[in-house]
């Protein structure tokens, strides 16, 4: 339990339905649903379009998205809303060209978004009352405007060259050449019209027709392959959720081209090592999870990319026996200077679930992958086109290897929890390349140590950036820090803090559920 005399939040707890997001408004766009006898699937995508607008520079219908569904029954589905790359984009153009990596503020990076026609196929599936319904939030605040929120402006002050580089981006996202400031209204009339579209005609007004069309002329003006038959062609796949035995719970998370997989490898180094056994605040826990992580990424970087393209098996991947190799290579009184640190490819995200009060249950994650995406606009329908493309490889035999109609690897991911058969979690961390990591100290900080959601989300968490030194949080103590650098490793304070997390607990003994959202970001938790 939370210490009262100490700053913080509590978590909410409610029966009837809740709601945990990145940003208030889309909290109460989600309730409101909820209240209306709209389900949870309802009710997450209400919110996700409402994060369209209000957290533009993270998300859009110009991104990807994934979710996994709990009905009430119990029985869990999943479903990959990324894009493709243009089926024209081939892998000798690259190299001939002499791209060593795909740029980020590029047309190269733009690949079909998925998000929208998710979505609509989420609805299709579960859906409960009218589509048009679930726009009106975010057209409302598209067409009279939104002030503009702390962490929001916080993030969007950094942009303002690079917006400006666009001429959409700086007609859309840009107020007379500046960012917005906090509590300043910012309207978007643009996409507001193409949400009506949308709302009238599902997502055909975006993947046909004049939309379509003028996506397709902006990214071919700068060089890139997309076309209006590769926007037509989109369709996000039902799969089958993967997971890893953690704490007595099954962890479920998304097969690739996402990197949930990575997520449960770490979750099966963790077992492995005993952490748990370490004190939640220790020098010990926090080596192991970063020693654990840098293994599980360096899988993701080598064996990761499009399922088709994989040469490795996700089954044997994520098995606790291919756990045991891979820790043998863990020291838990050392970093190990053998191991590299692969890269990370950044990536800006939003995520949220909702519970309703039938017990359906939605993990959904959406993106545009870098901060504003690609940068690049539409002028005439206002879509910020997300730059997931930027997370292909140039490489010849590389999973990862950009090629015709192939899926980037994805840093997004949704997760859930079961345990004795009956959904226990649902869960999910923002922050790029951080979400693996996310995902194994959160859950663990609720699942070994006893914290409830709150608790779980605001407890410190450090990783690593570029030059390989750990940014740490603030809440992490000194001492711990001191300890963490004779063990080997370097670390310093983290700019920004890591990501940002939302989670529900679904407590069927007492009838009610628990949630928690994260104080880094301008969210929160919210239910009846």
């Amino acid at each position: 339990m939370r210490r009262f005399d100490l700053p913080g939040r509590s978590a909410v707890i409610a029966a009837n339905g809740i709601a945990a997001t990145s940003h208030p408004l889309a909290s109460a766009t989600a309730l409101g649903v909820l209240r209306e006898r709209g389900n949870a699937v309802d009710a997450a995508i209400a919110a996700m379009a409402t994060l369209a607008v209000v957290e533009p520079h993270m998300t859009g219908i110009g991104g990807d998205s994934f979710a996994i569904v709990a009905e009430p029954n119990g029985r869990v589905h999943g479903l990959n809303g990324s894009g493709r790359a243009a089926a024209g984009a081939k892998l000798d153009w690259y190299i001939d060209a002499g791209f060593s990596e795909i740029p980020q503020h590029s047309a190269h990076s733009v690949t079909v978004p998925g998000a929208l026609r998710a979505w609509e196929m989420l609805h299709e599936q579960f859906g409960s009352i009218a589509f048009e319904r679930l726009f009106a939030d975010a057209i409302a605040y598209a067409e009279d405007g939104c002030p503009v929120a702390s962490r929001v402006a916080f993030d969007w002050a950094k942009e303002a060259i690079t917006l400006g580089r666009d001429a959409g981006a700086r007609q859309h996202y840009l107020l007379n050449g500046r960012t917005p400031l906090a509590g300043e209204k910012i309207r978007l009339p643009a996409l507001a019209a193409t949400l009506r579209l949308i709302a009238k005609y599902g997502s055909k007004a975006l993947y046909e027709g004049s939309v379509a069309a003028e996506i397709v002329e902006v990214v071919q003006a700068r060089g890139g392959f997309l076309t209006e038959e590769d926007l037509a062609s989109v369709r996000p796949d039902w799969v089958q959720p993967i997971g890893a035995n953690y704490a007595g719970q099954k962890v479920l998370e998304l097969p690739p081209n996402g990197t949930g997989m990575v997520a449960l490898i770490l979750f099966n180094l963790l077992e492995i090592l005993g952490t748990r056994r370490m004190p939640p605040d220790s020098a010990d826990r926090y080596h192991c999870e970063i020693e654990a992580a840098r293994l599980a990424y360096a899988v993701r970087d080598t064996m990761l990319g499009d399922p088709d393209c994989m040469s490795v098996s996700v089954k044997e991947l994520t098995s606790p026996a291919y756990a045991e190799r891979l820790a043998d290579k863990i020291d838990p009184l050392r970093r190990n200077p053998d191991l590299e640190l692969p890269p990370l490819p950044v990536a800006h995200t939003v995520y949220l679930t909702v519970a309703d009060r039938d017990g359906q249950v939605v993990s959904l994650i959406s993106s545009i992958s870098g901060v504003f995406g690609s940068q690049i606009a539409t002028p005439r329908s206002g879509i910020l086109l997300h730059n997931r493309g930027g997370s292909f490889r140039t490489e010849v035999g590389h999973p990862n290897a950009i090629g015709p109609g192939k899926r980037p690897m994805h840093s997004i991911i949704p997760a859930m929890a079961v345990e004795d058969g009956k959904v226990s979690v649902s869960f999910g961390v923002m922050g790029g390349a951080f979400q693996p990591m996310g995902h194994a100290h959160v859950f663990a900080n609720f699942a070994d140590y006893g914290m409830d959601p709150q608790e779980a989300i605001d407890h410190g968490r450090l990783f690593w950036d570029d030059s390989g030194s750990l940014g740490f949080e603030a809440g992490i103590r000194a001492g711990v820090l001191e300890t963490l650098e004779l063990m080997g490793h370097r670390v310093h304070a983290a700019s920004t803090p890591w990501g940002g997390a939302q989670m529900i607990v679904i407590d069927h003994k007492r009838g009610c559920y628990i949630a928690g959202s994260d104080p880094w970001k301008d969210g929160q938790a919210i239910g009846f």
